[in-house]
């Protein structure tokens, strides 16, 4: 009872302005927010006042940059869907991948790092300084370096990796890259309405993200509880934005139009492989599995034995510890 009425504490501050209330609302859109507008000052200050707190600008980069921050088949089946690369085409002596643990589009790069077994180190990003990606033009994440190489925007990521594995393919086009639009513009957009769907799922999520994080004490606790308030109403902007009437259905429909465009198959694709779509798909919903969205949309839809199969053909992490 104590968590939610400091909640509702925080949620009177965010709904002080209708201007800032919209400001909100736009920027849970992006990957990452500016912190620089007198809307996201005036917002910062607030917040930072019911809170108490003395410095505003902590909460303000919290709030910005957390909007972004979602039966296996037989063991012959498996492994023949476990990818190896082609490692005398494509073996790189250094992959760094600069992430928020929690960010779907981090997590799609990683599905497809961990699906083609390349080993790559992680660089967890603090979402308040992001000191760890000063060096970059690029404010973003997720960010991947390749022998010194700089790649970001996870689609494009994957099509570049994609192609040094392959070299002598084009990148798959037609019912493959319908479905990974579809992830990109629909599936994604599913999500932040669902892991802040109440004050309880807010502040799970956030106890995950802040948990698996790059905070410092007091960031961890600025940013579970101010970023867990902000982020329940922003879903609930998030809902009339993208036309959800109920945030579970819109979740269980997503996972039903995923499990139809399979038609029965194992993979998009059919045969015993994962195509780019599958890792796609699987990416971004990994963060969410095992919160309460994730074990609702497994409980209630078809997707469980598709989810169990890619698990298994995706392995064991291929990150260096």
């Amino acid at each position: 009872m104590r968590r939610v009425n400091g909640l509702a504490t925080v949620g009177r501050a965010l709904t002080c302005g209708g201007a800032v209330e919209k400001r909100l609302a736009q920027a849970a859109l992006m990957s990452t927010c500016s912190s620089s507008s007198l809307n996201s000052h005036i917002f910062s200050q607030k917040l930072a006042d019911r809170l108490g707190l003395s410095r505003p600008s902590l909460v303000r980069r919290v709030a910005g940059t957390m909007f972004v921050s979602v039966a296996a088949s037989s063991l012959a089946q498996d492994a023949l869907a476990k990818e190896k690369p082609r490692s005398e085409k494509f073996l790189p002596k250094e992959v760094i991948l600069y992430q928020y643990e929690a960010c779907p589009f981090c997590n799609k790069v990683k599905a497809f790092l961990d699906y083609y077994n390349i080993p790559y180190k992680i660089v967890e990003v603090n979402p308040i300084s992001k000191k760890e990606i000063k060096w970059s033009d690029y404010k973003k994440v997720p960010i991947l370096k390749v022998d010194g190489e700089q790649m970001v925007d996870s689609s494009d990521i994957i099509d570049k990796l994609f192609h040094r594995i392959n070299p002598d393919s084009s990148i798959p086009d037609g019912e493959e890259k319908k479905w990974r639009e579809w992830v990109d513009n629909h599936l994604v957009h599913v999500l932040s309405p669902n892991i802040y769907r109440s004050t309880s799922e807010a502040l799970e999520s956030f106890d995950y993200i802040t948990t698996h994080g790059n905070f410092s004490f007091t960031e961890r606790l600025v940013a579970k509880y101010a970023g867990a308030a902000a982020m329940y109403f922003v879903s609930k902007k998030l809902k009339k934005k993208h036309n959800i009437t109920d945030e579970r259905v819109a979740l269980y429909e997503a996972a039903e139009t995923w499990v139809d465009a399979l038609k029965g198959r194992h993979y998009l694709a059919g045969g015993s492989k994962p195509n780019l779509a599958d890792l796609a798909v699987f990416g971004v919903l990994r963060p969410i599995r095992y919160l309460t969205s994730g074990k609702d949309m497994v409980e209630h839809t078809r997707i469980g034995e598709w989810y169990g199969r890619m698990e298994n053909a995706v392995g064991e992490s291929a990150r260096i510890k």
